[in-house]
């Protein structure tokens, strides 16, 4: 549930180049690290997204941008969404999005997590995010609009600013 809106599914990714100081998972740094992501690893998430429940999937890391992730993310995220078109893409990574939104599975990605965490911008009441740095950016809305280098910000900060008894328009699903 830290890992976007709803319930969801995370698959970490091994390799990371930001390598930032404090890091939640500085094991997923090393591209080589981790498990091999095989059909058996596949069915497992499949078998998690077939549940009414789920909201879909977040893939994280390590940075599930890094050159030895990239094909393969693509890859997963375009099965994921010919399986399950319901179901939303999260994508967390360290880099920001006015260089990745050009990039081709940006199609198959429904929020961004983009940016950096920096340890002294970090801040708990971040909704899905861990600095304030970072943006929660609603990738759709975004590449809708005539300049896509300007990003839609999924959701505001703070869980607070979205307690109302009607939800705008623009807000994120953590209150509905």
């Amino acid at each position: 549930m830290l890992n976007g809106d709803g319930l969801r599914v995370v698959l970490w990714v091994a390799g990371c180049n930001h390598c930032c100081k404090e890091c939640h998972n500085p094991i997923t740094w090393d591209p080589n690290g981790g498990l091999l992501f095989d059909d058996a690893a596949k069915a497992e998430i499949f078998e998690q997204l077939d549940k009414d429940y789920i909201s879909g999937i977040t893939f994280s890391g390590g940075d599930p941008l890094h050159p030895a992730n990239g094909m393969e993310v693509r890859e997963f995220m375009a099965q994921v969404k010919g399986k399950y078109p319901q179901k939303t893409i999260w994508l967390y990574t360290g880099d920001v999005w006015e260089n990745i939104c050009g990039y081709s599975l940006m199609m198959y990605v429904d929020v961004v997590v983009d940016g950096e965490f920096m340890a002294d911008k970090k801040d708990g009441k971040l909704l899905w995010k861990g600095s304030s740095n970072q943006r929660v950016i609603d990738v759709h809305r975004t590449l809708a609009q005539e300049d896509i280098g300007i990003p839609v910000l999924y959701c505001g900060d703070y869980a607070e600013e979205y307690r109302v008894t009607e939800k705008p328009e623009n807000a994120c699903g953590c209150c509905s």
